[in-house]
């Protein structure tokens, strides 16, 4: 099947700046306690062992952080440049090439799918389908973590390192992507947001949300209480 041209034009940039890329953000959780903590917490919400795909992993740094925290985690990103990073960084760890639009998971094979800052390359358009595939994949009752910066105005990045590529990096709305979320059957459970931090040059807030896919008994009692009447804090 042939790519969407939004998803060449990131493999292309990503296999171009991939060591560059991975120098500038050699240990960029380090500066970051906050989204440390929502890793922490997130890997509790899943539980000791559970099986989680890191989507769009990069080179693998929060892929490692996640197998730190007791997860069974695997990675996925386009670029294979990133991916070799990813394996010599961390070759007991399971990374894969592919689109998360088209995941080679079966349905409800995961515990937990994290997409850190890999939704940016995605079309607002996109978005439905890309959730879609999150939610098949997950367990009933499986968990969803996704960071992405916040703003209205995209980033372009043109030329970065010299190398002749160019990306643009989308900013979202976190009650957009909630909506989103709710749209594709997900219950958000937390939406974290810090202000930028100058000393990583940062020039928007940085958005991390937890959503689950409700477990089947859920789903099910949602579903036989259709005639009922809105309980309170529904909407109406």
């Amino acid at each position: 099947m042939t790519s969407p041209d939004f998803v060449t034009t990131t493999r292309a940039f990503y296999d171009a700046v991939a060591e560059d890329y991975a120098e500038l953000f050699v240990d960029e959780l380090a500066a970051r306690p906050l989204e440390r903590a929502v890793l922490a917490a997130y890997a509790e919400l899943v539980g000791p062992g559970g099986r989680v795909a890191d989507l769009g992993c990069g080179p693998g740094r929060t892929t490692a952080r996640l197998a730190s925290l007791g997860l069974d985690v695997s990675g996925l990103d386009l670029s294979e440049s990133m991916l070799a990073i990813a394996r010599r960084e961390n070759p007991e760890i399971r990374f894969a090439q592919g689109s998360m639009l088209e995941l080679d998971f079966p349905d409800g094979a995961l515990a937990g799918v994290v997409s850190f800052y890999s939704t940016i390359h995605t079309p607002l358009a996109e978005l439905p389908a890309l959730f879609a595939e999150l939610h098949r994949v997950l367990a009933p009752g499986g968990h969803l973590l996704l960071a992405f910066q916040v703003g209205d105005e995209p980033r372009h990045h043109h030329r970065p390192w010299g190398h002749p590529v160019s990306l643009g990096f989308e900013r979202r709305r976190p009650e957009t992507m909630a909506a989103l979320l709710a749209e594709a059957g997900f219950t958000v459970l937390s939406r974290t947001v810090r202000e930028p931090d100058a000393s990583l040059d940062e020039p928007t807030p940085q958005a991390l949300l937890i959503a689950r896919r409700p477990p089947e008994t859920e789903t099910a009692a949602g579903a036989g209480a259709g005639s009922a009447a809105p309980g309170p804090g529904a909407d109406s």
